[in-house]
């Protein structure tokens, strides 16, 4: 089952349940102490606490599992199972957010806890069948109060004032999504990354959430999560800030089990199948399709980097090593509907999300995974943040991190951006010579920033272009009025059964004017 099938099910196969009546457990009596004492509100500590306990013990696979009568549900039997939107929790103290639940079954068969926190008090949600509409889905018999749930959504007016929408879900290991105004889903981020990419790969998972009941007047949702694994637990601290591109803070506290030689820090998943730089004959009407176009990394030198993404012919890893990084991402930067022509999967709408790490993460490099994939149903793309220095048992490793959801970029950097990358064979025209087997010429076009200007007097620009391995045949810029900006056009050879990446900016002068444009390039 692939990622697209799941996104359809998070979709339509929703869940809630009705709110608990405010626990009048305020004040708890300490057994240390002669008198009643009032408790702290429960916190990130809390589950910093029982993750820290949790790290300490060899792993146990969670014992309780649904029922056999859920685990056999095919697709459409478990689409049908539909959350009751009277059901709502959060409603009761007035504030702008919304929560419903997933029912558990199908491909989602160990239920996750998840509890909602008022007045500083923590309440488990007991599962109830009167929370969803079951549709045309039969069920033998009752199932019982601790079959538990598959995850949650939360719904915030976030497009209309009077209208609440979807606007983060947590669903599957440890998956989530959120959205900014008026965008669709398309990628998604991860607590952690391990071995992503190797055999076996680890999917740590979410076992308990907490979120709080947000105030009448709250402009943020706070939710806390539980994380495990054969090889790490972890403690998560979500603020939610929603807006036109929303935000989202994370604080991740883990506790690893064992050594972990590759432990991916703010993961990144997405879909590359075809763009303009990596065309493919069976998209149909459809030019190209991608949840995301480039992988944009804001190097602790400064540099700005544009790696445009791939469908590979076969798995290709890529490591950008830094040390402190101030943001990396996977973005959709093209926007153009004409480039897409899907009516219903909204490609030119879906977000980007851009990470900015706090405090010091130190040395380590951006990991981009790209796999080969037939088609857009699967998830091929991963860029993550990978420590140099591996994680060791019993170490406490904390990160901080914001992730924006952005539907676009002007306020990024100043400097130029790469618009459009073309691959072809530098093949002079009316020209019947062979051409070499690690020959190829990229077309990149740059807008934005100063660059109109430099249009005034085209000549005072200039490509810088090199590669690691092979040479720059050929390189030179022309001005491209209709973008607004200049073309580069970028001959390489690379010698038969070496990669090498080329590395292409405009400067004038010693000025540089764009950001820094890679691009891998094999003659294997």
């Amino acid at each position: 089952m692939d990622r697209r099938t799941l996104l359809k099910i998070a979709a339509t196969a929703t869940a809630a349940a009705s709110l608990m009546p405010r626990a009048a457990l305020a004040q708890q009596v300490d057994p240390s102490a002669r008198g009643p004492q009032t408790r702290p509100p429960f916190g990130f500590e809390d589950v910093v606490r029982r993750a820290r306990d949790l790290g300490s013990l060899p792993y146990e696979r969670p014992a309780s599992a649904v029922a056999d009568v859920l685990a056999k549900l095919d697709f459409d039997a478990y689409r049908d199972i539909r959350f009751r939107p009277d059901k709502a929790l959060l409603a009761q103290s007035g504030g702008p957010f919304r929560m419903q639940l997933f029912h558990p079954g199908f491909l989602f068969r160990q239920p996750v806890t998840i509890n909602v926190i008022r007045e500083g008090v923590p309440t488990p949600v007991p599962f109830s069948a009167q929370m969803f509409d079951y549709g045309r889905t039969k069920l033998d018999k009752p199932l019982p109060v601790n079959t538990g749930f598959a995850g949650f959504r939360l719904h915030y007016p976030l497009n209309n004032p009077k209208v609440l929408d979807e606007v983060i879900s947590f669903l599957g290991a440890s998956y989530f999504r959120f959205l900014g105004r008026n965008q669709h889903y398309g990628l998604s981020a991860r607590g952690l990354a391990i071995n992503a990419g190797g055999e076996p790969e680890e999917f740590p998972v979410f076992r308990e959430f907490w979120v709080e009941n947000p105030e009448a007047d709250a402009e943020r949702a706070t939710i806390y999560a539980l994380l495990d694994s054969p090889s790490i637990a972890g403690a998560f601290q979500f603020h939610l800030y929603p807006s036109a591109q929303s935000v989202l803070d994370v604080t991740a506290t883990l506790f690893p089990r064992t050594s972990i030689p590759k432990l991916g820090i703010a993961p990144l998943t997405s879909m590359f199948f075809s763009g303009e730089n990596d065309r493919h004959l069976d998209t149909g009407y459809r030019p190209e399709l991608h949840d995301s176009d480039g992988l944009l990394i804001h190097s602790g030198s400064g540099e700005w980097i544009w790696r445009p993404l791939r469908n590979p012919t076969r798995p290709s890893i890529a490591a950008f090593v830094e040390k402190n990084p101030r943001g990396f991402g996977l973005m959709q930067r093209d926007r153009h509907f004409s480039h897409y022509q899907d009516l219903d999967l909204h490609y030119q709408t879906r977000p980007s999300y851009w990470i900015e790490p706090r405090g010091d993460w130190g040395d380590g490099h951006v990991e981009l995974i790209e796999l080969p994939t037939g088609d857009e149903t699967n998830d091929n793309i991963v860029a993550a943040w990978i420590p140099q220095q591996a994680p060791d048992r019993g170490q406490e490793l904390t990160f901080g991190y914001r992730i924006t959801a952005l539907d676009r970029e002007t306020e990024m950097h100043t400097g130029g951006k790469v618009l459009n990358t073309f691959v072809t064979v530098p093949k002079a025209h009316g020209s019947n010579e062979p051409v070499p087997a690690g020959a190829r010429r990229y077309l990149v076009d740059f807008n934005g920033d100063d660059l109109p200007y430099y249009l005034g007097d085209p000549q005072l620009v200039q490509v810088d272009a090199s590669l690691s391995a092979g040479q720059v045949t050929r390189a030179f810029v022309l001005p491209n009025p209709a973008i607004g900006g200049f073309r580069a056009s970028i001959d390489i050879e690379v010698p038969e059964g070496q990669t090498g990446d080329v590395r292409a900016f405009l400067r004038a002068g010693d000025k540089a004017l764009t950001e820094t444009w890679i691009y891998p390039w094999s003659s294997q």
